[in-house]
């Protein structure tokens, strides 16, 4: 038998969509704020790691527009067509921030390169160094606004989007720091300084890189429908301790954007009624969704128990 249990979005879902297109809206005013404010005096300065870093905010402020397309398209209904919603967009939003990060490491990795063969004079080297701690600061709030946020109402994107403007802060750091080197070569005559500021700049390159490649296994792995083991051992825990469930097997779980969806079978008496293995199912239902966090889905599969030739495939519940 199949139970239907979707009624349209939950409300706790509407409302966790909601607190994330806030904290994109606020993320993206302040990193654009803090971007323009750098991108004036890398311009004119003709800092090579002030500009690397600026290229690399302004990147990181526009990921933020399709996990906010991300978030609003997953407030839509279910349809005949997308029967599951459409909460996957969140995860297509995150390859999409993986190209972000990638045509940042290229442009700041090619402007470095430019002004280490060039060897173009820094100017407003007081000014650049403000504007690199200006994007320490605007950065790492911005970081903690979108952590805090994303770990409210379950979405990793957001998590890792704010990870990512968290390193981002220390790539401003680095700007900061190549700066000062070029500065301090001057006051003491160090010529090997003055390549402080586009050395710098490959700094922040492979940093942005290292980002990639961390924030990609987590984006590649959602598309894939991977999950934390210990989730799934966690509900396979809870399933066990309903009494009348003898041994749950088939298992499987899927982030579906900020949102968990799993089926699962549990092995009953075999001498029970059709009724009776239903309440039993949504007794392990009621448990799941009352204890796993961002669990939005369960479809649990009544397997009947016989004692000679054990768990058998059975109803769906």
């Amino acid at each position: 038998m199949v139970h239907d249990h979707a009624h349209g979005l939950p409300d706790d879902t509407l409302l966790s969509t909601d607190k994330g297109i806030r904290a994109l809206k606020v993320s993206l005013l302040g990193l654009l704020a803090t971007a323009a404010f750098q991108a004036g005096i890398a311009i004119v300065g003709g800092s090579a790691a002030l500009l690397a870093d600026t290229i690399h905010n302004l990147a990181d402020a526009f990921t933020t527009v399709p996990l906010w397309i991300a978030f609003v398209l997953a407030r839509r209904q279910a349809t005949r067509r997308f029967t599951y919603g459409y909460g996957r967009a969140e995860d297509v939003a995150g390859a999409v921030i993986l190209l972000f990060i990638l045509f940042s490491a290229g442009v700041s990795g090619y402007e470095s390169y430019v002004k280490l063969v060039r060897g173009e004079p820094i100017t407003l080297l007081g000014l650049g160094m403000l504007a690199g701690l200006v994007g320490v600061v605007g950065n790492e709030a911005v970081a903690r606004y979108k952590i805090r946020v994303g770990n409210e109402i379950g979405s990793a994107s957001l998590v890792a989007d704010g990870q990512h403007s968290r390193v981002d802060g220390l790539t401003s750091l680095a700007a900061f720091l190549g700066l000062l080197g070029v500065f301090l070569g001057r006051q003491f005559d160090i010529p090997g300084l003055a390549l402080a500021d586009p050395i710098a700049g490959f700094v922040i390159t492979l940093a942005i890189l290292w980002i990639l490649v961390d924030v990609g296994a987590d984006v590649v792995g959602r598309l894939m429908d991977a999950i934390d083991p210990a989730i799934v051992e966690e509900m396979e825990r809870i399933a066990t301790s309903v009494e009348g469930v003898s041994s749950v097997h088939d298992l499987r779980a899927r982030w579906l954007g900020h949102n968990i969806t799993m089926e699962i079978h549990i092995c009953v008496a075999g001498g029970q009624t059709l009724a009776e293995a239903h309440a039993l199912g949504e007794k392990v239902r009621h448990e799941l969704l009352h204890h796993i966090p961002r669990l939005s889905d369960v479809i649990v599969h009544a397997d009947p128990q016989d004692e000679t030739e054990g768990c058998r495939g059975g109803e769906t519940m």
